[in-house]
């Protein structure tokens, strides 16, 4: 969420990102594992505590079983390959990992990586394939349709609508294969969460407020990832406390919603997300979590808050266009959030694009997933 002193048409929402300005750390890969060993910071397991109505020692359960779930996901998918169809963890501890296959013969390879099979009628590339008909039709999707993504635990694709009627002939129209698809109510209307160390405010121009999401290198150069809606190129970038600090160097917004800023000499990237508890939560990696998980956000306009990862490979219809690859989470988020950090244990998952609701009753948010961005510009994430 973008978040401006002046009236901004469209940026009703924004959502700040998280950056790190420290001392810098030594840079690991990307997709290094999940960690159970690494003891969860105090201000995570408040949050999670307050957020999911965990005790203690339940947080702890919780954070090192889908620690060993992201491993196991990539183990399994490598045994089964196009049979895979999806995964998520369940149950208060996330005791239960479950991963669909649409081919029953892998059922064993499944049990045999540490996993529960669940056999259903689709693979993930036919469910990605739906979507992606989706994405492409969005142009023509009505003003009562703004959401659809894959969810591997009904194994079909889902359409939120306020108008299913509407909705129904979007998806007929689409090319979509339509016993993929199905239509669910919803009034749920996403807007883009406009608004540096992860979760403080930088400001582009003079008015503009957005979060950082994490500090990253290109080479030798300094920078950190926000959300793509904040970014124009070449804008003069300040810190949270107004000192120069760059300027943005590629961005992506509608399709995608990711940008990266090289950093000058006045900062210092650091592998830091702000938990506003008074401390930080160091990334390690940038595993993917599954479905189900819990996560956590941090941003200049509320702070640190938790949830859960709700479905991936989401697309939003923005008022500027749609947002296609998000992730969907029932963590909440207002204006001034917009580009902030979603983590997952000490695993980097993304950037705060938009979403509904607000952090006193509720609301879905959606994220860039940090990975997409990393690839795209060539950054390494920075790690402790």
């Amino acid at each position: 969420m973008l978040h401006r002193r002046t009236v901004l048409a469209g940026c009703a929402l924004a959502v700040t990102a998280l950056a790190t300005v420290a001392t810098p750390a030594m840079a690991e890969p990307s997709n290094s594992p999940a960690s159970s060993a690494v003891k969860p910071p105090p201000a995570m397991v408040d949050a999670m505590q307050r957020d999911l109505g965990l005790t203690p020692a339940q947080v702890n359960a919780r954070l090192a079983n889908e620690a060993k779930a992201m491993s196991t996901d990539a183990k399994v998918r490598a045994a089964i390959g196009d049979a895979y169809a999806g995964s998520w963890v369940s149950g208060a501890t996330s005791e239960s990992f479950i991963v669909a296959t649409s081919d029953a013969s892998k059922a064993g390879a499944v049990l045999a990586a540490g996993a529960q099979p669940k056999i259903v009628s689709r693979n993930l590339a036919a469910l990605d394939s739906a979507e992606a008909a989706l994405d492409r039709a969005a142009a023509d999707a009505p003003a009562s349709t703004s959401v659809w993504y894959v969810d591997v635990l009904s194994n079909s694709v889902v359409v939120l609508s306020s108008n299913t009627a509407e909705a129904a002939a979007f998806v007929a129209a689409s090319g979509a294969d339509k016993s993929a698809v199905r239509v669910e109510q919803s009034n749920e209307q996403p807007q883009t969460f406009y608004n540096v160390r992860g979760g403080d405010a930088y400001y582009i121009g003079s008015s503009a407020r957005c979060s950082i999401g994490f500090s990253v290198r290109r080479g030798t150069t300094p920078g950190f990832v926000s959300a793509g809606h904040c970014a124009t190129v070449g804008s003069t970038l300040y810190g949270y406390n107004r000192v120069s600090m760059g300027s943005f160097q590629g961005y992506s917004f509608p399709g995608n919603d990711y940008s990266w800023a090289a950093v000058n000499s006045n900062w210092t990237v650091t592998p830091y997300v702000n938990n506003y508890s008074g401390g930080n939560v160091t990334v390690k990696g940038s595993s993917v979590a599954p479905v189900g998980s819990s996560i956590c956000r941090s941003g200049s306009t509320t702070g640190w808050h938790c949830g859960s990862v709700q479905q991936l490979n989401a697309s939003v219809r923005y008022s500027q266009g749609t947002v296609s690859g998000l992730t969907r989470t029932n963590v909440c988020a207002e204006p001034g959030d917009s580009g902030g950090s979603f983590i997952s244990g000490s695993q980097a998952q993304g950037m705060t694009s938009g979403g509904s609701g607000n952090c006193s009753s509720g609301g879905t948010t959606y994220f860039q997933p940090v990975n997409e961005a990393l690839s795209v510009y060539g950054l390494t994430l920075v790690t402790g």
